[in-house]
Formats: C-alpha cells, structure tokens, sequence
C-alpha cells in the first residue's frame, strides 16, 4: 500500500489593497502638498490661468486672427497655441516648482525628514508630480478656449503632440530641479528661475514665433529645449509626425538636465 504525498503548498502572498497603496506615507506627503499648492493663488493663476488670459488678449487683436502667409498660411493665433502651451511649463517648472523645494531645504524641513519614515525623496516626488500635472491641465484648458473661442486647430497628430508635450514636461521639471539643485536659498532659486524663465520664453517663441525666425537664429534656437518643443508641438498640430531631431533633442536635454540635478542636488 503507498501513500500519496503532496508538496507543501506556499502561501499565497498578501496584497496589499489599493486603498492601503494610496493611504500610503507618500501619498500623504501629496495630499498635503496639494493642499498647500492650493492654498497658493499667485502660483495656481500664474500656472493654470495665465496661459489661457495670454491667449484670450492675443485673440482679441484683429491682426492675430487674419491668415499670414508667412505663417505657411496659419493665423497668427494659431501659431501662438503650441507657445502658450510651453509658458505654462516653463511657468510649472522653472517659477514655481524651484523656490517651494530650496525652502523646504533652507529650513531644515528636509532633513528633519530624514530621520522619520516618510523620506525626504518624497517631498521632491510630490513636487515633481504637482507641477508636473498643473502643466498638462493647464495645456488642456489652453487648446479646449483656443478651439472654442478662436477656432485654433486641434492637434492632427495628437499621438505625436502627446510625446512632443510629455517630452516638454519631463525637460521643465528636470531644468527646475536642477535650479533647485544649485541653489543654496529660494531667493537664489528665484534669481536663477528668472534668469532662464525669460530666454526659455523666447525660444519657445512669445516674442517672435519660431516659424518666422530668420534661419540662421531659428536654426540655433531649435537645439534649446524650448525652441525644439515649439517646432515639435506646431508639426503636430499641422498633421505630421514630430521632426526626430526635434524630439532627440528634447530627449537629450531631458537626460543631461536629470543628470546634473541628481549630480548636484542636495538634501541639506
């Protein structure tokens, strides 16, 4: 007579719940700097609202609203649709997100973090993931008035515009956190934000859109971040797949700009 064995069975691993996932220490520290993000007027205006007031004013003038062929037959509110999109992000990005963590660490708050377990990381995470979010909203309410109220084109190509736009983002946050990085308080963190917010602001075209650049500046704007993001956004828009260059060269400031925060970024 033999007697059948069976292999122990292993237990089943615990899941965790997705409740239990969102009620995690990390996702505390978002909620608690969602709220304190909201509680910032100047800064919600400034990200969410004033993209789509630049683009209201622009629209109100007659000449924005005539077709230009040296636009390639566009209106000049249409070429300004991708340009509001990038002051919203560079807004995000490289104004708002720098000064909030440089006080976080001029303070002391991140090192005090540190020694609990809700790691200073996470605060830098919140951040990233906030400013990052306003961005997206606010180009969304920028080409939901500008289709509405002005007619803009939507983009043809939105897989293309998606991947130009994520691209745009991840470069803002990573020239912000490298602000961040190398600033020792959030007054020097402002400084330097203002700095580069406002030459940004030119290559991504608010003072003279990157179509109508002469070729020899269009052509050296184009390798800044920005610039590459107009010509990537506006190819999009008009039907076509994104320029790989355009994109290549997002994708390569993104990295070095990553790189350098993390190079030089610290907590104290």
């Amino acid at each position: 007579m033999t007697t059948a064995t069976t292999a122990p069975r292993t237990a089943p691993r615990p899941r965790r719940p997705l409740r239990s996932l969102l009620s995690g220490p990390a996702a505390a520290v978002l909620r608690s700097e969602a709220r304190l993000f909201l509680r910032e007027p100047a800064g919600v205006f400034w990200i969410l609202a004033f993209p789509t007031l630049l683009l209201l004013i622009l629209g109100a003038i007659p000449t924005f609203r005539t077709v230009d062929p040296a636009l390639g037959g566009i209106r000049l509110i249409d070429a300004y649709g991708p340009v509001t999109v990038l002051i919203a992000m560079l807004t995000a990005g490289i104004q708002g997100m720098p000064p909030v963590v440089t006080g976080y660490r001029e303070r002391g708050i991140l090192r005090r973090m540190s020694t609990t377990p809700v790691r200073p990381a996470a605060v830098l995470g919140a951040q990233l993931v906030l400013h990052g979010a306003a961005a997206l909203l606010s180009a969304l309410l920028t080409l939901a008035v500008g289709r509405i109220v002005f007619d803009v084109p939507l983009p043809r190509q939105p897989f293309g515009y998606l991947a130009a736009l994520l691209l745009a983002v991840l470069v803002s946050l990573a020239l912000g956190a490298l602000v961040a990085a190398l600033s020792r308080t959030s007054k020097i963190a402002s400084g330097i934000a203002s700095a580069v917010y406002f030459p940004m602001m030119f290559c991504a075209g608010t003072w003279l859109p990157v179509q109508v650049m002469p070729s020899v500046l269009a052509r050296i704007v184009e390798v800044t971040p920005y610039g590459a993001a107009a010509r990537a956004l506006g190819e999009a828009t008009a039907g076509g797949w994104p320029g790989w260059g355009h994109l290549g060269v997002l994708a390569l400031w993104a990295v070095g700009l990553l790189a350098a925060a993390a190079r030089w970024f610290r907590w104290e």
